[in-house]
């Protein structure tokens, strides 16, 4: 296994520690080390791919595993900022995410049994991305609110409705466009089916 498929699995093993440190109160300022495990997992995401296409180191397996990483990564935090009283985040926007990553995922199956590897396109990484420095935001909130127990009247309500819901549901817009890029892409391969 090269170094960029060692990253990629890296970044899943890295999911079940970020949710550890969310959950674990008992850990004194859980959200910083949730926060720093997440921006690490973040960073093998552009490290993996930038390693890959400079050194030639490209497989079918990082191809599969690498947006698959993504998603679980993406997947958990999204998951996790529902259940927090802290967040109340709805879960109108996690389930945009959710049908559109079974979409995609879907055709990415039927476009694999026809030998065919759909590699993630522009507006994924877009998504991804953004949606990653979301959850960054996110968590940065947490550590200021909770962690370190910043007090502003009102404007931690504030952030919290508009700054924290206004990005996940940016996220949900960018979900959404690039599923309809996909599908458009690839729906020859769904089209063999019918």
């Amino acid at each position: 296994m090269n170094l960029p498929n060692k990253l990629t699995v890296l970044r899943v093993i890295l999911v079940p520690v970020f949710m550890a440190f969310i959950y674990i109160d008992a850990i004194p300022f859980h959200f910083l080390w949730a926060a720093i495990i997440f921006v690490a997992a973040s960073l093998t995401d552009m490290l993996d791919g930038k390693l890959a296409r400079k050194h030639n180191l490209i497989t079918t397996f990082g191809k599969f595993l690498d947006p698959l990483a993504d998603k679980i990564l993406v997947i958990a935090a999204l998951a996790v900022f529902i259940e927090l009283p802290e967040i109340q985040m709805s879960a109108i926007p996690f389930v945009i995410i959710i049908a559109r990553e079974f979409m995609v995922s879907g055709m990415r199956l039927l476009a694999a049994e026809e030998g065919v590897v759909i590699a993630a396109g522009i507006w994924g990484k877009l998504k991804t991305a953004f949606t990653m420095v979301t959850i960054i935001v996110v968590l940065v909130y947490l550590v200021v609110f909770c962690d370190f127990g910043v007090t502003a009247d009102g404007v931690q309500e504030i952030i919290r409705t508009w700054v924290l819901d206004g990005l996940i549901w940016i996220s949900a817009a960018l979900t959404v466009i690039s599923g309809v890029v996909y599908m458009k892409n690839g729906w020859k391969y769904v089209a063999k089916t019918m």
